[in-house]
């Protein structure tokens, strides 16, 4: 089992910035990917941004520019730094981790974003 521990929501004006991250821990494979989903009221969830052990990352087009997924391996952490956020980024953002390019074999719980106008 992998447990995934969520930090850095919260409420932010558009425009702002906000950084979330997620540490990693329990079973974790030598070769991973992690990713963050997000879904807003009434929306399906949707991937955000996704980063690999090797580097490899890929984004939604709705955030490119905007977002920044990064990891740190040797803590097993990914980040997702947000800025020139708008209202329809408001979401619940979820942490997820994969064996290999796998983005949805465990979940964190989710943090809310709200970005207000």
């Amino acid at each position: 089992q992998v447990q995934l521990v969520e930090s850095g929501g919260g409420l932010v004006q558009a425009g702002g910035s906000l950084r979330l991250s997620c540490a990693a821990s329990g079973g974790l494979f030598p070769i991973n990917t992690m990713a963050w989903y997000r879904q807003a009221p009434g929306k399906q969830r949707e991937l955000v941004a996704a980063a690999s052990t090797g580097g490899r990352t890929n984004y939604a087009d709705s955030v490119k520019g905007r977002f920044t997924v990064s990891r740190d391996n040797a803590r097993n952490t990914v980040y997702l730094q947000m800025i020139s956020v708008k209202a329809e980024d408001t979401a619940v953002y979820y942490c997820t981790y994969g064996r290999f390019s796998r983005t949805e074999d465990y979940w964190g719980q989710g943090t809310q974003v709200t970005v207000s106008s």
